[in-house]
């Protein structure tokens, strides 16, 4: 499957996600039901990491992780923090409001990762790329605004 295939079962399983999380946060505190769906997440790709990652020039999936630079190491924890506050905003936005409307909101993300990725990353901005982003920045704020 190609990297597009992948995106759009990323976002299938994202919305999946999103009113899983709605009917699941009703009842509870939001930062306890963030708390759970990461230890499930953990759980969850501790297993498919052990059971079918195949890393890169052989020596196992241990080998690899033992070999890990601190560069690497760095930048995955602080991603994985970054998760994290996503994490804990977004179930308190879906605690607090309307999924329907949350989640546009939350994709506002797009625009910011072509952003950033052009200015931190060296990423092309092509008039076809700010014209997307504009419009899903736009349809997010009608969204929300509805």
């Amino acid at each position: 499957m190609t990297w597009i295939g992948w995106a759009l079962l990323s976002a299938l399983f994202a919305a999946a996600t999103a009113l899983l999380a709605k009917v699941g946060v009703a009842h509870v505190d939001s930062n306890l039901a963030t708390a759970l769906r990461t230890s499930v997440v953990v759980v969850f790709a501790w297993g498919i990491a052990l059971t079918v990652a195949r890393p890169a020039g052989g020596g196992g999936l241990w080998a690899e992780v033992r070999g890990l630079d601190a560069r690497t190491v760095t930048f995955l924890a602080l991603s994985g923090l970054a998760t994290g506050l996503s994490w804990i905003c977004y179930f308190r936005a879906l605690q607090m409001g309307p999924a329907s409307r949350v989640a546009p909101l939350d994709k506002l993300s797009v625009p910011l990762v072509m952003v950033f990725a052009w200015l931190l990353l060296g990423e092309k901005m092509t008039p076809a790329v700010v014209a997307g982003g504009l419009l899903i920045t736009a349809g997010a704020v009608v969204m929300a605004l509805a």
